[in-house]
This record gives C-alpha cells, sequence and structure tokens, in this order.
C-alpha cells in the first residue's frame, strides 16, 4: 500500500447527490471491483491499481474550517469517491476532524461507509445536529461479498454497526448497492436496524470480468435487476421498512 500526505487545495465541493461533497482521502483501500471511483486515477495519476494507494489530505479540517465560513450551508456527502472510514483513517482521523468542524458550524451531514470504524465516531455522531448514516450492502452472502469486496469489512459487521447506531438514535439507512446475487434475506436482517433502505443497481462496467469469471453474467442484465429489485423492494416494504428503487 502507497500513502502520501498531500496538502488539499480545498475540501468542500459541489455535488449532483448532495449539496456538497467531502472526500478525506484521494483513493480507496477497499478496491471494490465494482467501483465507479476507479476514473479518478486519469486525473491523479497513480500507477498503483486501484485500492493500492491512497493520498492523506491531511490539511482537510483546516481549510474546511475556513471553507464553511465561505460557503452556504447545505447538506455534505461523506464521501463520494472513497470510503471516509477506509483503515488509514484509523490512523490519521480526517474524517472525525472533518465532523467535529461540520457539527460545530451546525451543517447537515450524510455518511456513507462500508467499515465499522464508524463506531468510533459514536460519540460525536449521537450529539449531531442533523446527521444519517448509510451503509452500503450489496449481498447477504460473504463468498460473494468476498469475491466482489474482498478488502472490505464482512456482512455481519456492517449490519451490526447498523443496529449499534440506529439504537444509539443515529438515522441509519442501506444502500443495496450495486445489487449482487444472494440479497434476499437482507430484509428480515435489516429490519429494526435502518429507517430506510435504497436500491440500486450496477451502472458501471469495471466488474463485467468478474462477473464473467464466476459464471454470474445472467446477474448482470437488466432483467435480473428489474426483477430481483422488485421482488427485494416488496420483501423490504413487507415488513415496514420505506425502500426506493433507483433504475
Amino acid at each position: 500500500m502507497r500513502t502520501v500526505e498531500i496538502q488539499a487545495k480545498s475540501v468542500l465541493s459541489k455535488s449532483r447527490v448532495y449539496e456538497w461533497t467531502i472526500n478525506p482521502y484521494r483513493g480507496c483501500q477497499h478496491g471494490c471491483s465494482y467501483c465507479y471511483a476507479r476514473f479518478m486515477k486519469r486525473f491523479t495519476h497513480h500507477k498503483e491499481s486501484w485500492g493500492d494507494s491512497v493520498d492523506v489530505k491531511v490539511n482537510a479540517p483546516g481549510l474546511l474550517a475556513e471553507e464553511v465560513k465561505k460557503k452556504k450551508v447545505g447538506r455534505v456527502w461523506i464521501s463520494g469517491v472513497c470510503d471516509p472510514y477506509q483503515p488509514i483513517e484509523e490512523e490519521y482521523e480526517i474524517t472525525r476532524r472533518c465532523l467535529e468542524v461540520l457539527q460545530r458550524n451546525g451543517w447537515p451531514v450524510t455518511i456513507q461507509t462500508k467499515s465499522p470504524l464508524v463506531l468510533r465516531d459514536l460519540d460525536l455522531l449521537k450529539d449531531f445536529g442533523e446527521i444519517e448514516v448509510v451503509f452500503s450492502i450489496g449481498t447477504e452472502d460473504e463468498e460473494l461479498r468476498s469475491i466482489f469486496e474482498p478488502k472490505a469489512s464482512r456482512i455481519e459487521e456492517r449490519i451490526n454497526a447498523l443496529k449499534i447506531l440506529h439504537k444509539e438514535g443515529v438515522r441509519t439507512y442501506a444502500m443495496i448497492a450495486p445489487m449482487l446475487p444472494k440479497a434476499e434475506n437482507l430484509p428480515s436482517r435489516l429490519e429494526g436496524k435502518v429507517d430506510y433502505v435504497v436500491i440500486d443497481k450496477m451502472n458501471y462496467h469495471y466488474a463485467d470480468w468478474v462477473y464473467r469469471k464466476y459464471g454470474l453474467e445472467g446477474a448482470r442484465t437488466n432483467e435480473f435487476f428489474a426483477q430481483k429489485g422488485t421482488e427485494l423492494a416488496h420483501l423490504f416494504r413487507m415488513r415496514g421498512i420505506s425502500c426506493q428503487l433507483v433504475f
């Protein structure tokens, strides 16, 4: 793993998902095979494979403290092109220190992660004015998870983190995205742990080789996503969990 400490020029960026986004790191140690953020290599010129290098924006919290004074308050997505709680966050705490800035200044936040490391900051999250935490969970099958997301946390760890956060009064939701095979039991496993669920299909082609290698081409079709997505949404709603299909 190649790690480089860098000085960012800015931290808050406009986003098409929420008003703002913050990426405390450039690159992601999880290295998920399907990740759309792989496109970043075109701009960073990293030679390492996706997941094998991370730039740490060591000045991000200080920059953010200045930027929030000049920008219009809006919901901040942490993060768009990296996992803010990837393993290196345990050492640098860039995400936590950025959250402290946003909390002091009353900015609403959505955290998206696959890592139970977010629980480290539970003390901060419980006292936040307006915050929600979303975990990406595409399947309940550990073998499939290890194929598509070999360096990310186990499914059970993610579900347990959602359980703890939800119990502590933190608003939570799950992104079943990209929806992979063997997601049918997620409604029962997530019941009582999330406020709502969003389901999305595989929108990019980076992982097409994985589908071919493991004979999963049938789970890459529009027909699969339409049928399984509708069925899964129904199962969530049957359990009283609000669910949105976004494809």
